[in-house]
């Protein structure tokens, strides 16, 4: 049987990306998502692209919304990416937890009520770590002491131990990774989204402060998408949690890039002087021992890239203009 991959959080931002891979691809994929409008995918996607895809609305806490879709779509891959970020999950606590948490685990119990799911490959995050001073100078391994100071990142730790019980107990096969920052096309929310935004400000000619600084992970959308679809594949048992790679920059770096890609806007983006607290850097070893050779593109070209293509976007009036940084 070929593989079926079902995505939920598909109208996200790496829920596009990865639909975008798996559409490259040839894959069969479903979307799974409680909102139904693809204005990121269209960021992406042709509209004929888009009809090519089936889009089903449900609610990732219903668990027999998710074991009806998997069911009647014979799923053998899920990429699992539906979360309330840091900002909603701080507004709604109760909401996080019903989304991120009880979610994740209707995803595993499908998997371990339906032998036909192969694997499950999931988003955690950086935000399970602690403070930078909490670890030595080196980078942080996969097993460093996790220490989240955000609801958000209690409930991607709570998902780490799901994935690890329902290997134990139930055979169930699943690979976890861990962002830090994703940016991108259709990077619009959360905590970590102003870089991408600078991105969209430098297209449209305007002014903007990226609202931290420091230094960490910066992970393009495509590569982290290309990354979840290639895990879901890898031959592996039981499960693991990985660090993303990516770029390891500070954010004037970013900067620098940005207008390495709109010279024009030289001393026009700024930032706060304010670090995320997270670690610097992390340990990926455990992703390329699975992926030897992790996509990961530089710096400088994704973010040309992400540029270049707000610019199209821009011209073909595909972007609210008057909304746009919002």
């Amino acid at each position: 049987m070929s593989n079926r991959f079902l995505v939920t959080g598909a109208m996200g931002c790496l829920g596009a990306w990865t639909l975008r891979n798996l559409l490259q691809q040839q894959a069969v994929a479903v979307a799974f998502d409680l909102n139904t409008d693809p204005y990121r995918l269209r960021l992406l996607l042709s509209d004929a692209e888009i009809a090519a895809i089936p889009i089903v609305q449900g609610d990732i806490t219903d668990f027999s919304a998710v074991e009806r879709v998997v069911l009647e779509h014979g799923i053998t891959h899920i990429i699992h990416l539906a979360a309330l970020q840091v900002p909603f999950c701080r507004a709604n606590p109760v909401l996080g937890a019903q989304v991120n948490v009880t979610g994740t685990v209707n995803v595993f119990e499908t998997a371990a009520r339906h032998q036909e799911v192969k694997r499950i490959v999931y988003t955690s995050s950086v935000a399970v770590y602690g403070p930078r001073d909490l670890y030595g100078p080196d980078p942080v391994p996969e097993e460093a002491p996790l220490v989240p100071a955000t609801h958000y990142g209690v409930y991607k730790q709570a998902n780490e131990g799901t994935a690890r019980i329902y290997a134990q107990d139930n055979g169930v096969t699943s690979i976890g990774i861990r962002p830090y920052v994703i940016y991108g096309l259709g990077r619009d929310r959360g905590v970590t989204s102003s870089p991408t935004k600078a991105m969209l400000a430098a297209a449209l000619g305007r002014d903007y402060t990226i609202t931290y600084g420091g230094r960490g992970h910066f992970q393009w959308g495509d590569d982290a998408a290309r990354a979840l679809i290639a895990l879901a594949t890898v031959p592996v048992e039981g499960t693991r949690i990985c660090n993303l790679g990516g770029s390891r920059v500070t954010v004037p770096e970013v900067i620098a890039a940005i207008e390495q890609a709109a010279p024009e806007m030289a001393g026009r983006i700024t930032f706060t002087d304010t670090a995320l607290p997270f670690p610097d850097e992390l340990d990926d070893s455990g992703l390329r021992a699975l992926l030897p050779d992790p996509p990961e593109t530089d710096l400088a070209a994704g973010v040309r890239a992400t540029v270049e293509a707000f610019r199209d976007l821009i011209a073909q009036g595909r972007i609210d203009v008057e909304n746009a940084l919002a």
